[in-house]
């Protein structure tokens, strides 16, 4: 049966901001492997930009003794070049993370908040994170 209009409003409420705190977490999650991934790729042009004449030309050590224009070039060079593969790499241990703890199961539909009786999602799938049921292992995605 429908709620009365203060009643969907407060669990409007409740549905999103128990959604907003999902997504949330994934998004920390997200940028937590990306940052850990990409971490070789951003000193590698870090250092590519910092030590070339013609960006920053830094007045550090290793720059004057080690890094030149041409290995400056080089560096920024490979740091673009191994990103694309490294995205692809946080991308799957990203939805690899995000399947196995089921996080994308943890979002409301907005249906609980309209009707009285409609069960948390989450607690029909097992629980949060769905651990109170077995996984199924026949299951399989491709990244």
């Amino acid at each position: 049966e429908p709620r009365s209009a203060w009643c969907c409003l407060a669990w409007t409420l409740v549905v999103v901001t128990m959604n907003s705190l999902v997504f949330f977490i994934n998004l920390f999650l997200m940028f937590v492997i990306f940052t850990v991934v990409l971490l070789p790729t951003i000193v590698v042009v870090y250092f590519g930009f910092q030590c070339h004449s013609r960006v920053l030309h830094s007045a550090a050590r290793y720059c004057k003794s080690i890094l030149d224009d041409n290995s400056s070039s080089a560096l920024i060079i490979l740091g673009f070049v191994i990103m694309s593969p490294l995205i692809v790499v946080a991308m799957a241990i990203y939805c690899s993370l995000a399947r196995r703890l089921r996080l994308f199961m943890c979002f409301q539909p907005y249906s609980r908040a309209v009707y009285k009786g409609v069960k948390w999602r989450w607690y029909e799938e097992g629980g949060l994170c769905s651990c109170a049921k077995g996984w199924n292992t026949q299951v399989k995605a491709w990244v």
